[in-house]
């Protein structure tokens, strides 16, 4: 998904502080570069303590040949204070690949900065966490594991609902000897058209839009672009 190189897309859902509704959605992507389809099932569920969040990628190749998934949790008691926009923030994520096998464990702990507007229209959040991952060696082929990790995540419903402009951006540390880099980054912006503003289908939860993966030393060194076009079905 996001931070690995066989998967080809990613969306992560806005995570922000006291969020009115809970989201669920499954969306269909096809990667125009690669030649090849990625499913992913997400959900987005707020409490009184803070929210939690998660999703799994599947790519398809035609076959399955890639699985990803991140699970994280925003852990937010003070919710009615004044530094309710301060969360702290814990993350998981792994996956495995019919070519590279499984993936190196990562656990994130930080803390998130989120807000939105006074209508939720407008949700965004940055993350700062330590990204612990074992089992990494360095080019001298010694214990690498410390790293950090930088997460901003953003969503803009605008045109009176009719479209949605979102996405995330990642910067990380992680030692790749098969690159020789250690320093990786990768922004996925989306834009949306949701059908359920077409009067008289407001229960059609289907939106179809694209993005586009901007990525450095993510699928390989160096800079790389990947259009891709999607389905997306939200349950509401």
């Amino acid at each position: 998904m996001k931070r690995f190189i066989p998967i080809c897309m990613a969306f992560v859902a806005a995570i922000f502080v006291a969020v009115p509704a809970k989201a669920q959605d499954v969306q269909l992507f096809y990667d125009t570069g690669r030649n090849c389809a990625t499913s992913t099932v997400e959900m987005f569920h707020p409490d009184s303590g803070g929210s939690t969040y998660f999703f799994v990628d599947m790519d398809y190749s035609p076959r399955v040949m890639g699985a990803y998934w991140e699970i994280s949790r925003e852990f937010n008691f003070w919710q009615s204070s004044k530094v309710n926009w301060l969360s702290v923030h814990l993350e998981y994520n792994g996956g495995l690949n019919t070519s590279a096998l499984s993936f190196n464990n990562a656990f994130l702990g930080g803390l998130t900065y989120s807000g939105h507007s006074s209508d939720y229209s407008k949700t965004w959040s940055l993350t700062a966490s330590y990204k612990l991952i074992p089992g990494t060696k360095n080019l001298a082929g010694e214990c690498d594991a410390h790293n950090f990790q930088i997460t901003g995540v953003w969503n803009v419903n605008f045109a009176k609902g009719w479209l949605d402009f979102n996405g995330f951006v990642d910067f990380w540390r992680e030692a790749r000897t098969w690159q020789n880099t250690s320093y990786i980054f990768i922004t996925e912006p989306q834009l949306w058209f949701n059908f359920n503003k077409i009067p008289g289908w407001d229960k059609v939860h289907l939106s179809v839009g694209g993005e586009v993966e901007l990525s450095y030393n993510f699928v390989k060194s160096g800079f790389a672009v990947m259009p891709a076009v999607g389905l997306k079905w939200n349950f509401k």
